[in-house]
């Protein structure tokens, strides 16, 4: 049976993840901070504006076939000129230092499993072709999200633990708002189908949700 962790399992596209997961009978762990996640996930509380704590978190886990880092916060709406830097540190540190920290500490469960692979969400926001400055902090920290998990692929490539980046698009849940454009549960399984066929030939590249592979 496959075993996946997904960060911020409770609502968006963490939910439809957890959901989609269970309905296809895989073993399901998923953080929350403090919230309620789908009956039949193992849920670990975890705080990823804390980074130092994350690895406490996920103490004793057992072998994990798939990580998905999907816990992300939109961040302040100010442009770059405008900037709320305590708000951009915050968007910074979960969207970019602690999908990196989860993945550190799930390495030693990761490792237990033969194949392993890792997906975190990035958004189609970090393409450098726009040129936009609103939401910059966002945008910015997924951008970063997207050079670290390409140099974690390439430091699990000799272990055969494969990672990718996904473009979720832009998905109708709290933080997408009602008039995005993607379903999430479409999104969910497009998702959860390159996790099951992503090969090492792969690693380190970003896709669509749809699994068309997409530049950076």
């Amino acid at each position: 049976m496959t075993h996946v962790l997904i960060t911020g399992c409770n609502r968006g596209i963490g939910l439809a993840l957890a959901e989609a997961a269970l309905a296809r009978g895989w073993q399901v762990t998923g953080t929350t901070r403090g919230a309620d996640a789908p009956e039949g996930v193992m849920v670990i509380d975890c705080d990823m504006d804390n980074v130092g704590k994350i690895a406490s978190a996920f103490e004793g886990l057992g072998p994990l076939d798939l990580l998905i880092n999907n816990a992300g916060v939109i961040g302040p709406e100010v442009p770059a000129l405008d900037m709320d830097y305590a708000g951009f540190r915050h968007t910074l540190t979960v969207n970019t230092l602690a999908p990196l920290a989860v993945t550190q500490a799930c390495l030693p469960a990761l490792r237990q499993a033969n194949g392993a692979r890792i997906l975190s969400i990035s958004s189609q926001m970090s393409w450098m072709g726009y040129a936009k400055s609103d939401r910059i902090a966002y945008r910015a920290s997924k951008v970063a999200l997207n050079k670290v998990m390409q140099g974690v692929a390439t430091d699990l490539a000799p272990e055969g633990i494969a990672c990718a980046l996904i473009d979720p698009g832009w998905v109708r849940t709290d933080m997408g708002g009602a008039q995005a454009d993607e379903d999430p549960v479409a999104v969910a399984n497009g998702v959860l189908t390159i996790a099951e066929r992503l090969t090492m030939e792969e690693t380190g590249k970003f896709f669509r949700f749809t699994g068309e592979e997409r530049v950076f």
